[in-house]
């Protein structure tokens, strides 16, 4: 058994430590092999070398993470050390950190690259493909990857507009007794589409986007009649558009146009009897040029750790079912 001292600089031990320990207890789920024991501004790590190396380097990342944010929260520690983040804090620029599976610089520094192989798969598709299928369960970052590629794509000018959609059908609720007009009514469905654009675009920057319509956020109804040229257009949710849906969708493609349709076919929330038009799509579209179809797994869920346990868990419990 080895032990290793890391020392705490200019931080209140509280701010790493947490409110009775909680974000020791973080550290410590994370790095089992390894004992981790705080005292004031002084963390002892006890164990094999190997493990107490990993961990140091972690805390060392934590703290210039600290240091330049001026915060340490439990996500924020769960984010780093759950999906390896390597270079949270000082941004290279250079040519580089193509290699690194960047795909743009959001705000407060955050560096949004793609972080799994089937994320990496989606970049590298779209770059030779017009219209990519993303189908997985919640969590595998297939949407905020998605959204990442077209506010790439509309900070190089290679396209004039992002349009973003979902089918408006609820998951077990009814947006009819939400109060408000109809755009009242769906931006808090449509809100996740909203919150990716927040990590990648400044406040006053997306206020003037949607403004002019540059950046255009509207239910899948509203696609009905329209030419979408020189466009980048994700369709979010499309487990949940019927078979006309997206057939009427996928034929709005216009002139330098890049599609992305996204979905999780575990998730349909249509009446019964009512097939997915996503489930449908991807068993004949498969084999046509400029169209690729990439499947996320649990493998690549990058949310809380414990999202890829439940996914896990209710797969398994299907499964017994269909037995």
């Amino acid at each position: 058994m080895t032990e290793r001292v890391f020392e705490l600089d200019s931080i209140n031990p509280v701010d790493f430590y947490g409110v009775n320990d909680s974000k020791l207890n973080i550290y410590q789920k994370f790095f089992p092999k390894v004992k981790v024991v705080g005292r004031g501004s002084t963390i002892k790590i006890i164990g094999e070398e190997q493990y107490i190396n990993e961990f140091y380097t972690i805390l060392e990342k934590l703290v210039e993470y600290y240091h330049k944010y001026g915060k340490l929260s439990e996500s924020d520690i769960e984010r780093m050390i759950g999906v390896e983040v390597e270079s949270e804090i000082e941004i290279n620029h250079s040519k580089d950190h193509r290699n690194d599976h960047v795909i743009i610089f959001g705000n407060n520094g955050l560096i949004i690259k793609a972080r799994t192989a089937n994320q990496i798969k989606m970049v590298e598709s779209i770059e030779v493909n017009d219209m990519l299928f993303a189908i997985g369960p919640a969590g595998t970052g297939k949407t905020y990857t998605a959204v990442a590629l077209a506010v790439k794509a509309l900070k190089n000018k290679e396209i004039k507009r992002i349009i973003l959609t979902r089918p408006a059908v609820e998951a077990g609720e009814n947006l009819g007794f939400l109060p408000g007009d109809l755009k009242d009514k769906l931006d808090p469905y449509l809100q996740p589409l909203y919150d990716a654009l927040y990590d990648m675009i400044p406040p006053e920057k997306l206020v003037q986007y949607i403004e002019n319509r540059v950046i255009q956020i509207a239910p899948l109804a509203f696609m009905r009649g329209r030419t979408l040229d020189n466009a980048f257009v994700i369709l979010d949710e499309a487990q949940n558009a019927t078979i006309s849906q997206l057939k009427m969708f996928l034929t709005r493609m216009g002139k330098n146009a890049k599609f992305i349709i996204t979905g999780d076919i575990s998730q349909v929330d249509l009446p019964k009897n009512t097939p997915s038009g996503l489930s449908h799509a991807i068993q004949f579209l498969n084999n046509i040029k400029g169209i690729d179809i990439i499947y996320l797994n649990t493998g690549d869920v990058i949310r809380h750790r414990l999202v890829k346990d439940i996914i896990s868990a209710y797969q398994k419990s299907e499964e017994k079912k269909n037995q």
